[in-house]
């Protein structure tokens, strides 16, 4: 039978439920379990595909195209599993499905309603998705955690809370289970830990229909003895069942955190599942990278030149990928944000000080990533941190809207085509160098880019980035733009030393450029960070950190193999991957495993 883990938050929205329904999955797939993950968004849009990420953070794209919630990046990282669109259920999705079925007469003229229509296409959309395999055995999953996104109590998603109520009993009680995670305040001025916000939740949570199985109290520092049975003894739980999950140094720690307090032993009881216990190799990976990032010594400044720079979450999968590749390398990631429109010289006039602060930090950083985006704010203060990065011969990479400006730049201030620009800024520039695509429907928003995994052909051996690729003749990465490179335009660029090295596999879409003559300067038209792991760092995150590192031609030039002396030792004498990180690798590569701390596949290519 499936096993179903709902997972609701109480207090506030914002808690860390991603991260903790994440870690949740991740302790049970160290048992040996498939698991598969669902995130619920009450809001009535179909998808997260337009948002401003000042909304929800960023949007994820996944190999069907699907546009949702980052979250689901959070479940693909720690569970590595590909997810697909309807892993990301939404009120408008359920609605739409409703209201289409609805119109074709299949409730033979009933009046449709809130209950039962709604909570029960919702309860058969978490049944049917649950069965559908995630991992690449293609075997199907034992385990589905499911995250309730909002807060309880919120109006919209009341009819999800209703579903589950009546979910439980369908499913039986030994195949379903509820952790409700909510926060513990201490206020500065008595530095008390409170548990009415707490009590409060649950209360309204129990009133609802659902009884909390596990209480998982976001909190600033551990909890004490006494405010943990207080919390049993009003929460209608036993101590064991509330978990603490207190500020930690690294994510990587909180499976850990979870596993320490017997979440592992709890669920195998509660939820009838033979779980064996033996010590976990996927966990001693966790508390490997945990500490190894604890005790980095030497760090590396990435400037992210970017329009959303005042909420960190709207780059989510840019800032884990570069702290991926950070790991990878031994060294701390130093982010600097920079608002590109602070670049520019209107800022210059109207806040000087800004305008140099801005400077300041891109000057003095040792890399820089100019991310993707949508919309003509901030895309000069973009060019002039690519020209200077072009100039100064400072480590630079390109992700999507980053990469059509490289080319935008190179064809200012190299070819003198003054004015050329893209046709999403300028529809009457005489060097359109950035056209928009066929696929491209000016008149709907939703859904209408070029989305998803596509393939991208290498056509030259002698690219950076087909090396950090692992020599490979193609990569599969996923993709999220309406406009593209004017391949009309490809020869001028090349004549040059701007190389299109990278391009569809109709040869018609330009997916990667590298300079000549430069450290590391690289644009791809897809989005990498999508699909970066923890010990799978992505090739061109990996390159930016270790050309900003100084470490990019001795990498290259031992094979894309990191030596002994660039990771971080302990001093003890012993490895720092564990035999299983071994197991994946070709044989050639065994013997530099013991000292790069990494899995060898994700290295050479994916």
């Amino acid at each position: 039978m499936m096993k179903y883990i709902l997972v609701t938050g109480g207090v506030i929205s914002g808690i860390g439920k991603g991260i903790i329904a994440s870690s949740v999955g991740t302790i049970l797939k160290s048992c040996g379990l498939h698991v598969t993950a669902i995130k619920i968004d009450p809001y009535i849009n179909i998808d997260a595909g337009t948002f401003s990420p000042y909304e929800h953070g960023e949007v994820f794209v996944l190999d069907d195209g699907g546009e949702v919630d980052l979250d689901l990046g959070n479940y693909e990282r720690f569970l590595d599993i590909r997810l697909t669109k309807d892993n990301n259920l939404t009120t408008g999705k359920i609605y739409q499905s409703v209201i289409n079925k609805e119109r074709r007469g299949d409730y033979l003229g009933k009046t449709v309603q809130v209950v039962p229509h709604i909570t029960d296409a919702i309860q058969e959309w978490v049944v049917k998705q649950a069965r559908v395999p995630v991992d690449d055995d293609g075997v199907e999953p034992r385990v589905c955690v499911i995250e309730l996104g909002g807060t309880v109590g919120d109006i919209e998603s009341m009819p999800f809370i209703e579903a589950f109520r009546q979910f439980q009993f369908k499913v039986k009680r030994e195949n379903f289970c509820n952790i409700h995670v909510s926060l513990i305040p201490q206020p500065n001025a008595t530095g008390e830990q409170k548990t009415k916000p707490t009590q409060n939740s649950v209360r309204e949570l129990r009133g609802l229909g659902l009884s909390p199985d596990l209480i998982m109290c976001r909190c600033t520092t551990a909890l004490e003895n006494s405010v943990k049975e207080k919390i049993s003894m009003f929460c209608h739980v036993e101590p064991e069942q509330v978990i603490c999950v207190h500020d930690v140094s690294s994510i990587y720690r909180v499976p850990l955190l979870l596993e320490d307090q017997g979440v592992v032993s709890y669920l195998s009881r509660r939820l009838n599942m033979p779980i064996e216990t033996h010590p976990r190799k996927m966990l001693m990976k966790w508390k490997e990278m945990s500490d190894r990032s604890d005790r980095l010594l030497e760090q590396c400044s990435i400037a992210l030149v970017g329009k959303y720079t005042k909420f960190s979450d709207s780059y989510a999968s840019v800032i884990k990928a570069l702290e991926h590749s950070a790991l990878a390398i031994s060294h701390k990631l130093e982010v600097k944000y920079i608002d590109s429109a602070s670049l520019e010289p209107s800022t210059l006039q109207e806040e000087p000080v800004k305008y140099h602060e801005a400077w300041q930090k891109l000057c003095s950083a040792d890399g820089i990533l100019v991310p993707g985006g949508f919309g003509i704010r901030g895309t000069e203060g973009k060019m002039h941190a690519i020209n200077w990065a072009r100039k100064q011969k400072k480590p630079f990479l390109g992700v999507c809207l980053g990469m059509q400006l490289a080319v935008c730049e190179f064809a200012r201030n190299v070819l003198g085509w003054k004015d050329a620009n893209s046709t999403e800024f300028d529809p009457e520039s005489k060097h359109p160098v950035v056209i928009d695509m066929p696929e491209h429907n000016p008149g709907q928003m939703g859904g209408t880019m070029r989305l998803g995994k596509r393939r991208t052909i290498f056509k030259t051996n002698s690219s950076v980035l087909r090396k950090l690729y692992g020599d490979a003749e193609h990569v599969d990465e996923r993709h999220r733009h309406r406009f593209e490179v004017n391949p009309d335009l490809k020869s001028h660029f090349e004549d040059k030393g701007f190389h299109f090295v990278g391009q569809d596999v109709e040869g018609e879409r330009m997916e990667v450029v590298e300079l000549d003559d430069h450290p590391y300067f690289v644009g791809v038209q897809y989005h990498p960070e999508f699909t970066s792991r923890p010990i799978n760092p992505s090739p061109p995150y990996l390159g930016l950190l270790l050309a900003a590192a100084g470490k990019l031609q001795s990498y290259l030039q031992k094979g894309c193999r990191l030596s002994p002396r660039d990771t971080y030792s302990d001093g003890s004498g012993s490895s720092t991957p564990d035999s299983e990180m071994a197991e994946d690798c070709l044989p050639s590569q065994m013997n530099d495993l013991a000292s790069s701390g990494l899995d060898g596949s994700g290295l050479h290519g994916r």
